[in-house]
């Protein structure tokens, strides 16, 4: 099993969701967090005074996967994400050792 974690513009979580809704995706954590990495920001003005925007709005998903789908989820993120700007973001495979369902304790795969 693979915990995976992608971190990518809010504008393009509802074609990820899709992608993802394709491939029988169980479930995911969706979570709004700031962030940046090679972008460093930006610039805005307000009421004629500029700021710097050090930390620029993102999505985070969080999806726990069968090793036989990571493949498969990896690459409907990234196209899914996909806009070719910079900051379209990252996805990391974490190895997931257990999962442990609450209400029946299931456990493994069978959990997911």
């Amino acid at each position: 099993m693979k915990w995976i974690v992608a971190i990518i513009k809010p504008f393009k979580v509802d074609d990820v969701r899709l992608a993802l809704a394709a491939l029988h995706v169980q479930g995911m954590t969706v979570t709004e967090v700031k962030g940046f990495g090679r972008q460093k920001g930006h610039t805005e003005l307000y009421r004629g005074a500029e700021y710097v925007v050090d930390f620029l709005p993102k999505i985070k998903l969080e999806i726990a996967v069968g090793d036989e789908q990571v493949d498969a989820v990896v690459e409907a993120i990234r196209a899914a994400a996909f806009t070719g700007k910079i900051g379209d973001g990252k996805v990391f495979v974490f190895a997931l050792q257990d999962v442990i369902r609450i209400r029946t304790g299931e456990m493994g795969d069978t959990a997911l």
